[in-house]
């Protein structure tokens, strides 16, 4: 009988409908926002003019969704057998002006933010009901493959460790956990906060 791993396919975003990614992305909510992956892309001054619906058209742009002859998109899917379950946001580094901007991940670090070799993963959605079956461990692993054949020199992300015991609001994980970062062959590259870290895998 298959296994839940071997029932999960993830598929760059463009080579999904419009539809599956409203079905992962479309309910959630970013600080009481519909984010539709754009809080690390939209300056904060410029937030609070953008409404929830020019947020989705900007993903449906940037992922060219159904759209499987595209060159570039912003993200994979993640199906378990045809029901559309998760979402990463993975690009090079240097579209995230927010990212760019955090103070917090770039304590300790001196390198070009610029460098357009470099790509990050920045995000993370599963869907409820289907959370705690690995979808998030095999999207973290697909977008390390997903970038390395994409011709990334390196990738990184910023995730939160889990605490023991300790109940995490979905939300907290949205960046990924340290665990499925560590599972996918990234290292440490720095710790700036109780449960936040750098991590990093490089191709070359």
């Amino acid at each position: 009988m298959p296994t839940t791993e071997d029932r999960i396919t993830i598929v760059p975003a463009n080579e999904a409908s419009w539809e599956d990614l409203e079905q992962v992305l479309g309910p959630v909510k970013c600080h009481s926002d519909r984010c539709y992956c754009q809080r690390h892309k939209i300056l904060s001054a410029e937030w609070r003019r953008i409404e929830d619906d020019e947020r989705a058209f900007l993903l449906r742009a940037q992922t060219n969704c159904g759209s499987p002859e595209a060159d570039t998109t912003s993200g994979l899917v993640a199906y378990l057998d045809d029901e559309p379950v998760g979402w990463a946001a993975i690009e090079p580094r240097a579209v995230f002006a927010n990212l760019l901007r955090s103070r917090i991940l770039w304590a300790g670090r001196d390198e070009d933010k610029q460098d357009e070799g470099v790509w990050a993963v920045t995000c993370f959605i599963v869907r409820k009901g289907y959370r705690r079956r690995g979808i998030m461990h095999a999207l973290t692993q697909a977008a390390a493959d997903f970038a390395r054949q994409r011709g990334a020199r390196a990738l990184e992300g910023y995730p939160m460790s889990t605490v023991p015991g300790k109940e995490i609001t979905w939300g907290e994980l949205h960046v990924g956990s340290r665990n499925a970062f560590a599972a996918a062959g990234f290292r440490e590259v720095t710790h700036p906060t109780l449960r936040r870290f750098v991590m990093r895998v490089d191709f070359e």
